[in-house]
């Protein structure tokens, strides 16, 4: 997830701070992205670099990038436009300046909303790569290999698919409500 925001966040932010074909450009890339299900995208990738934990969360955050880069960007076309760039502008700062000192400091709290609600995404995303086999590879353990390896003993023993599967159950619902708190803390429409 981290991944995944660090591309789409520096994505979101050109594109929306130079506008014009770059915006253009970089849009329809994601798009291109975007059009992909996640999880078929994930897979497709991991297949070409090999099976592995490290090429899973590789896959799961090349192919989640393109939702904090249409929210990065969507925030940065109202922020651009705000007098402080413009008196930056003004004094002669850089783009760089301006996008990295001005600009990103006031996109930072729907990126972190938005990564927070994201991760439980990918944990199920990431689980789902290592019941197909596609995840971490043994003697390394993750739970979507656990569940693929206790589909076997369904019958004798469920317990082997059932606790790690409200364990990914838990931890998604956790970090979703979480993020849904950060977003509290963070819009101040919300605080009273």
């Amino acid at each position: 997830a981290l991944l995944a925001m660090v591309i789409g966040g520096l994505v979101g932010l050109t594109a929306g701070f130079f506008g014009r074909w770059v915006d253009a450009t970089l849009m329809r890339i994601t798009d291109m992205v975007l059009a992909f299900p996640s999880i078929l995208l994930a897979i497709a990738i991991v297949a070409a670099l090999g099976p592995s934990l490290g090429n899973a969360m590789l896959a799961v955050g090349l192919s989640g990038f393109p939702m904090y880069a249409r929210v990065v960007r969507g925030t940065v076309l109202s922020v651009r436009e705000f007098d402080y760039v413009d008196a930056a502008r003004a004094l002669g700062a850089s783009n760089s300046r301006m996008m990295f000192r001005h600009v990103l400091p006031n996109v930072a709290a729907p990126a972190i909303v938005t990564f927070s609600l994201d991760v439980g995404h990918m944990i199920v995303v990431t689980a789902s790569l290592g019941f197909l086999g596609l995840g971490a590879q043994p003697p390394l353990a993750d739970w979507g290999s656990m569940i693929a390896s206790g589909r076997a003993y369904i019958h004798a023993a469920l317990h082997l698919l059932l606790i790690p599967g409200f364990a990914i159950f838990s931890v998604a619902l956790c970090l979703n409500v979480l993020g849904d708190h950060i977003r509290d803390l963070l819009d101040p429409r919300l605080r009273n």
